[in-house]
């Protein structure tokens, strides 16, 4: 191979974001001419029913002529999520032991209710043996 083509290969620059199973690579490489630009690269980690595990890939390649623009849309576009939604991780919600506060509230008010149910006798159900 080449000198070129293990240079090709080099990252100039790099740094890792690490954010559970996803890992985010950004790099600074060198064009044939030997000018840099960026790649970014999204890495997500998949475990298959065996217990085996596979990483799914994707990514974004990033000139210096479209630094300033995709940086300002960037910065629009995070900060609008965050002025719209706050910071709070809605994702978590999707977890199996989320709950809500107001799913709470709701569970708490729904047992209090039972409860109050539970001794009154119109909530016995007389059992006839002969029907059995």
């Amino acid at each position: 191979m080449s000198d070129y083509g293990m240079m090709d290969k080099e990252e100039i620059f790099s740094k890792v974001l690490r954010a559970g199973r996803r890992t985010y690579f950004f790099d600074v490489r060198a064009t044939k001419a030997g000018d840099y630009y960026l790649t970014i690269t999204e890495s997500k980690k998949f475990t298959n029913d065996d217990g085996s595990f596979h990483y799914k890939k994707h990514k974004i390649y990033l000139y210096k002529e479209d630094f300033v623009e995709f940086r300002d849309i960037l910065g629009e576009m995070t900060d609008y999520v965050i002025n719209e939604k706050g910071t709070e991780v809605i994702s978590e919600r999707h977890q199996k032991d989320y709950k809500r506060e107001s799913d709470e509230f709701q569970a708490n008010e729904a047992k209090t209710v039972e409860d109050s149910k539970i001794d009154t006798p119109e909530n016995f159900t007389d059992v006839n043996f002969e029907d059995i």
